[in-house]
């Protein structure tokens, strides 16, 4: 379980969308790496994101795949969450949640790239 939240922890921390599908394919890929190479470190704090940074090139490529991914979707949905999701508070999947209300209204790029790491999380 211990896993689990760290995982969670730093999907969070890696996606600033915190896109639901996203972050799972994050959790998915990942979890077994961050076992291995971050047991030790506990969630919060930005450590955990320091330690996947850290030991990037030793985790699986489906993991530095999801990660990379998570980045672009979270670099071209940046400013659509700032503007459709400023005053959402970051709980768990609440900013996702916020995201997908406003689905129909984010930028073109957000919108390609959400669209982009779905198509290769399949």
């Amino acid at each position: 379980m211990k896993t689990l939240t760290c995982v969670a922890a730093l999907g969070a921390a890696l996606l600033m969308t915190h896109s639901a599908f996203a972050a799972s394919a994050v959790a998915k890929a990942c979890a077994a790496d961050i076992k291995a190479q971050c047991a030790d470190v506990k969630p919060g704090g930005g450590k955990l994101k320091d330690c996947v940074k850290a030991h990037f090139s030793d985790l699986s490529a489906d993991c530095q795949v999801a990660i990379v991914r998570a980045a672009a979707v979270a670099r071209a949905c940046k400013a659509d969450v700032k503007q459709f999701c400023a005053d959402v508070k970051p709980a768990k999947g609440a900013i996702g949640d916020c995201m997908k209300e406003h689905a129909a209204d984010v930028s073109n790029g957000c919108k390609d790239a959400m669209a982009k790491a779905e198509a290769g999380n399949k």
